[in-house]
């Protein structure tokens, strides 16, 4: 980082394997066949509709309020990156708008997230751009910096390196590196596997429930 406290580096060039391996998957089993140790948390989707996206993470840290290096970001956004912003979970001011989303979408990229407010939520759902954020504020940002490009963060207490995979739906955010990527994968579709099969014991009637007194008799309740 420089004297100005601006620091910029390149885009890191997307696993595309391992977002190939978990697009359809749902945050939800990724994380639980990780051990439930993995999303951001408070992180919500702005979006009332159905979303899913799988993609490459462009990362950008902020002083709170403060956007501009986020607008420095945009110009770097490639087809299939998701940015993601570490606004120090400051829901003062938004980061980031219906002007800015329309910027990335031409640019490509297929979803944002911000540890921080965005504002003009309507049109997020009106043009079908997916989006997480902690919370919404129509006051506008600053555009001074200082802040950050293709650098790690901490977003809802979840690190994100640039070139991560990033998976988000209706549930939240996760960010797999590319070691973790396939491996997230193999077990994410094992365990989807796995509830669907529990799913369907419980339409045909046949679930077994026993596990629940065996639990609560190992802690002496039963």
């Amino acid at each position: 980082m420089n004297a100005t406290g601006i620091d910029i580096h390149p885009r890191k060039e997307a696993f595309k394997e391992g977002i190939e391996a978990l697009t359809g998957l749902a945050t939800s089993v990724v994380s639980d066949s990780l051990g439930r140790r993995v999303g951001a948390i408070g992180i919500l989707p702005i979006n009332k509709s159905s979303i899913s996206v799988c993609g490459n993470a462009v990362t950008v840290s902020v002083r709170t309020g403060d956007n501009l290096l986020i607008h420095k970001a945009l110009q770097i956004l490639q087809p299939g990156d998701v940015l993601v912003v570490d606004g120090g979970g400051d829901v003062s001011r938004a980061l980031f708008g219906e002007i800015m989303m329309t910027v990335a979408k031409m640019k490509g990229a297929i979803g944002c997230v911000f540890d921080g407010a965005i504002r003009d939520a309507d049109t997020f759902e009106k043009h079908q751009f997916p989006c997480w954020a902690r919370g919404v504020n129509m006051r506008g940002p600053l555009k001074d910096g200082p802040g950050s490009v293709n650098v790690p963060i901490s977003i809802g207490g979840m690190i994100v390196n640039p070139g991560d995979v990033i998976l988000g739906d209706c549930d939240g955010i996760i960010a797999l590196s590319p070691a973790d990527a396939l491996l997230g994968a193999k077990l994410g579709k094992e365990k989807a596997m796995a509830e669907r099969k529990t799913i369907q014991s419980i339409l045909d009637g046949q679930y077994d429930a026993t596990w629940i007194d065996t639990a609560l008799k190992q802690k002496g309740a039963l």
